[in-house]
């Protein structure tokens, strides 16, 4: 009883047993009133989805706590030159707006698709989650180091520093590691929301045809090209319909229940996502 009241009490908790139940009962009601194929489909888009998601927060947090140290390193020494060069990089990356961005890289997965480079789905997959993470990881390379400059400013950093404590062990260990771990991680959830959105957004503008120098044919199933398949569109514009006709509205959950369902575990998600992060930052203060 006391877990359950603990789970209750920590919104993030809370917020992450919901979206699992939620889940679980759409499964369950797809299982029980959607055809096999389409119910097959929903399952693998959602999965794909969710491991994009997971590869770019992994990524994410591997190479911006890299760069974030050894930006802070070429800062401080006598390699200006290298360091000037390196934001000057970054700077270009972060001016590309995330979706044109992300789209120039579909285009050339797409190109090494055709050209026989990516031949496996799990290295199309690898290919994908790079691609948004080179256009996501900014953000949290931003925020490390903020954190250790904000610490820097304090008199344990220059204590270590007189006690002979290198300066690796004091910005990994004493700073990020013990002191940062919660922003970085409440920030890697924000990042997990935001690579789903970008992902269904570019699969969604993909599928319907928007862009002419990228196809959808070979990439993985997803939410966003499953949401932008003309059966999921009319389940959709089906909703419209109850409108005029509120006796239609039964008619959604058995007869539309495709498009329904894939347009609710985007949002659901997403709505999700962005409770657990709040609570997340709500229950460790940030």
């Amino acid at each position: 009883m006391s877990y359950l009241q603990n789970i209750y009490e920590q919104k993030d908790k809370l917020w992450f047993v919901i979206w699992l139940l939620g889940i679980a009962a759409l499964g369950i009601w797809d299982m029980l009133f959607l055809n096999q194929p389409a119910f097959r489909q929903l399952r693998i888009g959602f999965y794909q989805t969710i491991k994009i998601a997971l590869i770019v927060i992994l990524l994410t947090a591997v190479v911006s706590w890299i760069v974030a140290v050894l930006l802070e390193r070429l800062e401080n020494s006598r390699f200006s030159a290298l360091y000037l060069a390196a934001t000057f990089v970054l700077n270009i990356i972060r001016s590309i707006p995330q979706i044109v961005g992300i789209l120039g890289g579909y285009t050339l997965i797409t190109f090494w698709l055709q050209n026989g480079t990516l031949r496996t789905p799990l290295s199309v997959i690898f290919a994908i989650a790079v691609t948004i993470s080179l256009f996501v990881f900014l953000e949290l390379v931003d925020l490390i180091r903020e954190r250790i400059h904000y610490y820097k400013k304090r008199d344990f950093y220059n204590a270590m520093r007189v006690c002979g404590i290198s300066e690796n062990r004091i910005i990994n260990t004493e700073i990020l590691w013990k002191n940062s771990l919660s922003h970085i991680f409440n920030k890697l959830i924000s990042i997990f929301g935001i690579t789903i959105f970008l992902q269904c957004s570019i699969d969604f503008i993909i599928s319907v045809g928007l862009s002419t120098r990228v196809s959808a044919i070979n990439l993985p199933v997803t939410l966003g090209s499953l949401l932008a398949k003309i059966d999921s569109k009319q389940d959709i514009l089906a909703i419209g319909h109850t409108f005029g006709d509120i006796t239609y509205f039964s008619r959604l959950f058995f007869e539309h229940l495709q498009g329904i369902s894939v347009a609710f575990l985007i949002v659901f998600t997403l709505l999700c996502v962005y409770k657990i992060s709040n609570g997340f930052a709500e229950r460790y203060e940030l």
